[in-house]
């Protein structure tokens, strides 16, 4: 199994994974409001981040997969030899914005939040574990950018 099939297994797993607790945060924040009539004060702070965390490696998960929102009406039009040139310069675009501004970006909002101590109001969580998300997910798709990019290379 290559690099790249695990990595996919991975993400799978650890989306079913968050998906699956959001779901449960969400119904014990409903049943703790209208069942027993004492609303569960975590619960809210918790689905926030576990949105966050889904939805940001969700994306780092369908860029792999080449299944995120793409208008590809010029790619379809395009001849092979410049459909593969089009798609190599997709892929360095993506990369560019992942490594600058997720994994740079990302990166340095980690370090100030960790350096200033900022923490969850109601879990007491530093909130730099909330966005390690960002530089996370902008690794991972800088690595399928580059994936792709030998593939397309690779391709007569």
């Amino acid at each position: 199994m290559h690099f790249r099939e695990r990595l996919d297994k991975v993400l799978e797993w650890f989306l079913v994974v968050l998906m699956s607790l959001l779901v449960i945060d969400v119904l014990w924040q409903v049943t703790s409001r209208y069942v027993l009539i004492n609303p569960s004060s975590f619960t809210t702070e918790l689905a926030g981040y576990l949105m966050i965390w889904t939805g940001i490696l969700g994306a780092g998960y369908v860029a792999g997969k080449n299944e995120h929102l793409a208008i590809d009406l010029l790619i379809q039009r395009s001849s092979p030899r410049r459909r593969k040139r089009l798609l190599i310069l997709i892929n360095l675009l993506i990369i560019l914005f992942s490594v600058f501004v997720m994994v740079v970006g990302g990166s340095w909002l980690v370090y100030t939040r960790f350096l200033l101590n900022v923490r969850s109001a109601d879990l007491q969580l530093p909130l730099g574990y909330v966005y390690l998300v960002v530089p996370v997910s902008g690794l991972i798709i800088t690595y399928y950018g580059i994936d792709n990019i030998k593939m397309f290379i690779r391709q007569k």
